[in-house]
């Protein structure tokens, strides 16, 4: 079949993929998925892409629609690539994720948790306190675009508003533009990084040459006029710094525990802030420290979870690779008055093995928080840990004389939380947690951090067995 045909066959949508394209089967078996189809629905798709199994494309044409189908909201759905779901009810969203933690559960780990939580949702539109716009230079299109890319493409959406970003910021799309095209260098500032605080709202701009004094000033009067602060970045995240040094710093609230994290806008930071305190709040019940008990959070970055653990518990520990993170989550620390109950370390956790993790001691307690490669190193190390003082144990308990270990007298955590922003690597951890370390999932649910997107976040907790 040639590219961009009409196909004749009318498909039947039988699932969602990790996109949230749609995937049926022609006649003859071969896979198709569909952009813009939902489960349900019988279309005729515009094949983009041929290959021998499979192939790819968009539902232009239909002959029956589901039930969960909505009207967009954003007049740029289906050009810009930013949101994927705005066409499928917010409710029917989550089910979705719910369904993709629970396949990857079980079928990447053959585990099923004891207890599925209920989702934690927010606010749908206006949510997304950090975000990454394109600035490029087009001509064609009558000057400077800013926005997201188009889907599928490394072109830049000609976007006039965006109804996920706070409504202020979406409203400076179009002057953001002007001010841009009237710089001396417009296309040599390829990127804006907005980052919202409680109270500011900050813009840095990457800028690949140094601006001119009369471009200085354009930005001063554009940031006094919007109420913004601009911050410049010539180089690595490193270098940002504010164009006004007296501007007031970040902040978010975590109002629960009486904890407020100061933080850089190119620090990493949940992009939405009320599932954040919903987050810290849920994970923290489910933890349950106790006011004797000792925590370990890892990959803690800003002290996000570990400045609230540090409100219940005896003492928390707080690991992450950067030491430059790990030194402003010490300052955050300070900050709150909460130095004495917090200690942080950093580590390469992706090289953390048995004899690293014994070093640190034992923790009543765990709080796991990675990126997207998920916790290998340290789930193995655990597994490892414990399969090691089973042997000591085991040996001792036969009469066999062995040498006395650390791995002996190993005390695991009783329970582990685990915050993932990738279901398939939670499943492979949960594998080596459940099978190997000698844990049950007692329970997991969604995090519903990125509405209208197919992100899954999540949240499970492990006890031992």
């Amino acid at each position: 079949m040639k590219p961009t045909t009409i196909s004749d066959e009318w498909l039947t949508i039988e699932a969602l993929d990790l996109e949230a394209r749609g995937v049926a089967h022609r006649a003859d078996g071969k896979v198709v998925f569909a952009a813009g189809a939902l489960p349900g629905e019988v279309v005729r798709v515009r094949v983009t892409r041929s290959k021998a199994k499979w192939e790819q494309g968009e539902a232009v044409e239909w002959q029956r629609t589901a039930y969960t189908r909505v009207e967009p909201c954003c007049p740029h759905f289906g050009v810009c690539g930013g949101c994927s779901m705005q066409h499928i009810d917010p409710q029917a969203q989550i089910a979705f994720k719910q369904r993709t933690l629970e396949d990857d559960l079980w079928h990447l780990a053959q585990v099923r948790p004891q207890t599925v939580m209920r989702p934690l949702a927010g606010p749908n539109w206006g949510y997304r306190h950090r975000a990454r716009l394109t600035v490029r230079l087009v001509h064609k299109k009558g000057g400077v675009l800013v926005g997201f890319h188009e889907r599928g493409s490394s072109y830049v959406a000609d976007m006039q508003t965006c109804a996920i970003l706070p409504p202020h910021v979406s409203a400076l799309l179009m002057p953001l533009r002007q001010l841009i095209a009237g710089l001396s260098c417009p296309d040599r500032l390829p990127q804006i990084e907005l980052a919202e605080g409680d109270a500011q709202t900050v813009l840095v701009l990457r800028n690949l040459q140094e601006l001119k004094p009369a471009d200085r000033q354009a930005l001063a009067r554009f940031a006094a006029q919007h109420g913004v602060q601009w911050w410049l970045q010539p180089g690595g995240p490193h270098t940002a710094a504010p164009l006004d040094p007296q501007a007031p710093g970040l902040e978010y609230a975590l109002p629960e525990f009486g904890v407020r994290m100061p933080f850089k806008p190119t620090d990493f930071t949940q992009v939405n802030h009320r599932i954040n305190q919903a987050l810290v709040s849920r994970a923290l019940r489910l933890l349950a420290p106790q006011s004797h008990e000792r925590v370990a959070d890892w990959f803690c970055g800003l002290g996000n979870f570990t400045l609230p653990l540090a409100t219940r518990a005896a003492s928390v520990l707080g690991v992450e690779g950067s030491e430059a993170l790990v030194q402003r989550a010490r300052d955050n620390a300070a900050y709150n008055g909460l130095a004495e109950r917090t200690r942080f370390e950093a580590r390469n956790l992706f090289e953390m093995d048995a004899q690293a993790l014994l070093q640190l001691g034992p923790f009543d307690k765990w709080l796991i928080d990675p990126p997207r490669e998920g916790a290998l190193a340290l789930c193995k190390a655990l597994a490892d840990v414990q399969v090691a003082g089973a042997q000591v144990a085991g040996a001792q308990l036969a009469g066999v004389q062995v040498a006395d270990t650390q791995a002996g007298g190993f005390s695991p955590p009783s329970r582990i939380v685990y915050i993932s922003c990738n279901p398939a690597t939670l499943a492979r951890d949960a594998c080596l947690l459940v099978h190997q370390a000698g844990y049950v999932l007692h329970a997991a649910g969604v995090v519903n951090m990125f509405p209208h997107t197919s992100h899954v976040e999540s949240i499970a907790v492990f006890e031992r067995a």
